[in-house]
């Protein structure tokens, strides 16, 4: 299992609401059922997370299916364990306050 730290991009979808939507969209070279990617929920003024829902692509540039990841926060890092097998696009949103 590779650790891949923070890689990827985020989007802060809903911003000023109470509650924040993260869009977080990690590099086909993030690899499900493999490697383990992190966001620093601190960065974004979030201390409480309540959902998370990640999407992978089973094709590239094609179906995105509902993905089934590990997650632990710890210190505010939120450490996602890519579910999956597929070398596609990851998209992970997050709901967080």
């Amino acid at each position: 299992m590779a650790a891949l730290g923070e890689v990827g991009t985020v989007t802060e979808v809903a911003p000023n609401l109470g509650v924040k939507v993260l869009s977080v969209t990690f590099p086909a070279t993030a690899i499900g059922g493999t490697d383990t990617v992190q966001v620093d929920l601190n960065d974004y003024g979030c201390t409480k997370l309540h959902a998370i829902d990640v999407y992978d692509e089973t094709t590239a540039g094609s179906i995105v299916v509902s993905a089934a990841p590990t997650t632990v926060v710890t210190s505010g890092v939120l450490v996602i364990t890519l579910g999956g097998s597929e070398t596609c696009v990851k998209t992970a949103i997050l709901h967080c306050s």
